[in-house]
């Protein structure tokens, strides 16, 4: 499908979902038209139509949160957009991460997990505040490797005589412990699915 395809409404506005490139999250929803979606193309930072200014908007021009275009999909209809990007910072005007920070919120969804984790891991590693674990083995990466070591060995046991939830439990430090020696080589889950990918479509 073209750009040319796009269904825009009887405004010349067509929505767009707007999406984290790396963990799925949805950041915003906003409204595009033809010149706003050009201006992203060129650029390769959003752009979009504001209908309370009328008027396009770069945004994070102002701000600093700028979104890096990744990919732009279409669904079946052509009438509403999903823009896949890399944020520079929190797509909220409240300073929140994304604009759906209200309501149900707790639990979290899984897909949230793992990217609030990396992005803890991530402050860690940044501040290194004394007397964090995880700055433990930021610091020690031998110590984290042989962790992981460790938490894969219990996992396998826990596989082989103990309870589903133990597994979990035991699964859920592989992953914690895995997500702090990838930081500490500048690595993220994503840098692991990127791999995968790659792999399914052989």
């Amino acid at each position: 499908m073209e750009d040319s395809e796009i269904q825009f409404d009887e405004r010349g506005l067509v929505t767009c979902v707007v999406q984290d490139w790396r963990t799925g999250e949805v950041l915003t929803v906003a409204y595009m038209n033809a010149e706003s979606l050009a201006q992203t193309r060129l650029t390769g930072e959003m752009h979009f139509f504001s209908r309370s200014r009328q008027e396009l908007w770069h945004k994070g021009a102002s701000s600093g949160n700028t979104q890096a275009l990744r990919a732009i999909r279409y669904d079946c209809d052509g009438d509403a957009l999903l823009a896949l990007v890399e944020p520079a910072g929190p797509a909220c005007h409240t300073g929140e991460r994304s604009c759906f920070h209200r309501g149900e919120t707790e639990p979290a969804a899984p897909f949230e997990t793992l990217p609030a984790l990396e992005r803890t891991v991530a402050e860690r590693a940044a501040d290194r505040p004394g007397g964090s674990y995880t700055t433990a083995l930021l610091d020690d990466p031998p110590l984290a490797q042989a962790k992981v070591r460790e938490e894969a060995d219990e996992v396998a046991r826990a596989a082989e005589a103990e309870s589903d939830e133990r597994l979990a439990e035991e699964a859920a430090d592989v992953l914690y412990h895995l997500v702090v020696l990838l930081r500490g080589r500048g690595l993220t889950l994503a840098d692991a699915e990127r791999v995968l990918d790659g792999r399914r479509k052989r």
